[in-house]
């Protein structure tokens, strides 16, 4: 109320100082404002706006009387902001801090310190200044994962450093032609993934394979450690006469087939390469089966993880001689190609 006093006083001394259009135009402008202010809450101000009222302050010293869509507070408080804006960027440094360590070189820290047991920041440190990667030794500290518990090596270092001595057991099922289900136990080195033993049986007992342990290492040439699972048929009859063979067991978690992987595997390639194309009779056939298998599977065979050998070291032939011959093996489901002379 006391602003329209003041309009209406100063728009009738401008009339009878002979202002007469610039007091009636200043009175429509200063109506249709505030006709605006009452429509718009916050109207948008852009930067353009805010320097031209900041300059307008300091060289009108009446800038307050003319001021209607923001406070004279909010135009000073630009001004301020405005100061630090610009003493914040004359005060920037180019290079500001120690520089971003990149998410590769953070993996390959990681991936270091999970891989391999008891290595601290000073060896991680090492290794990395080997490979030419500039970092300090606190950074490889920081990015080191934090270890809740004392550090142990992987399950799969374990099992390539007891490789030698390592023999897994498994046990899987077969279907016959006449619906009966048979239990197939194989013993599997791990050093060469040859099948030490097997043996097929109907009804299997902790006695019958505990027999086949005894079975496939004679006279003294028991492994030092069995892998197996935990099923209930390894028991404590089992326990106890493998413990007097000196062989000390390895038992793999609960439902965790991996880390039995090479049983796994070598029962897996026994189904997709022979008994998925088979059918088999009896207890007998099943044993002919198997045994002309694992001939082929031991001599004849390559595997991917022996470097493309078989099991008995298949040797390799010269390329002199020209002829190559088709040898069928396991009834003519596999085939081993030998160079003959002409």
């Amino acid at each position: 109320m006391l602003n329209r006093i003041l309009i209406v006083v100063r728009t009738i001394l401008l009339i009878f100082a002979g202002y007469e259009q610039v007091a009636l135009e200043n009175l429509a402008l200063r109506e249709q404002l505030d006709i605006f202010q009452r429509s718009v809450r916050h109207p948008k101000i852009r930067q353009t706006d805010r320097l031209f009222w900041v300059c307008l302050q300091k060289v009108w010293k009446q800038w307050r009387s003319a001021l209607v869509i923001v406070r004279p507070e909010t135009v000073l408080d630009w001004q301020r902001r405005r100061f630090k804006r610009y003493w914040s960027q004359l005060s920037q440094h180019k290079n500001p801090g120690r520089p971003r360590i990149g998410a590769d070189i953070r993996k390959l820290v990681k991936t270091m310190a999970e891989a391999n047991v008891g290595w601290g920041a000073p060896r991680i440190h090492g290794e990395l200044l080997k490979l030419g990667i500039e970092v300090s030794e606190r950074t490889v500290s920081r990015l080191m994962p934090r270890r809740n518990t004392a550090p142990s090596q992987t399950w799969r270092a374990f099992l390539d450093n007891h490789i030698r001595d390592l023999v897994s057991i498994d046990f899987f099922t077969v279907p016959t032609a006449r619906l009966r289900l048979l239990f197939v136990f194989i013993v599997l080195s791990h050093e060469r993934r040859r099948v030490i033993h097997f043996n097929t049986t109907e009804h299997p007992t902790a006695a019958w394979t505990a027999q086949q342990i005894v079975e496939a290492f004679p006279e003294d040439q028991a492994p030092r450690y069995l892998v197996h699972d935990r099923d209930g048929i390894y028991g404590q009859y089992f326990q106890n006469r493998v413990a007097g063979m000196g062989i000390r067991e390895v038992r793999t978690a609960a439902r965790s087939p991996w880390q039995n992987s090479y049983a796994e595997r070598v029962i897996g390639s026994i189904r997709r390469e022979c008994l998925n194309h088979v059918i088999v009779l009896n207890d007998k056939h099943l044993r002919r089966i198997f045994t002309s298998y694992f001939r082929y599977y031991h001599e004849s065979r390559t595997h991917l993880s022996l470097e493309k050998d078989s099991p008995a070291w298949r040797e390799i032939q010269p390329n002199r001689l020209k002829r190559i011959v088709e040898i069928p093996q396991v009834g003519g489901l596999h085939h081993r190609y030998q160079r003959r002379a002409a």
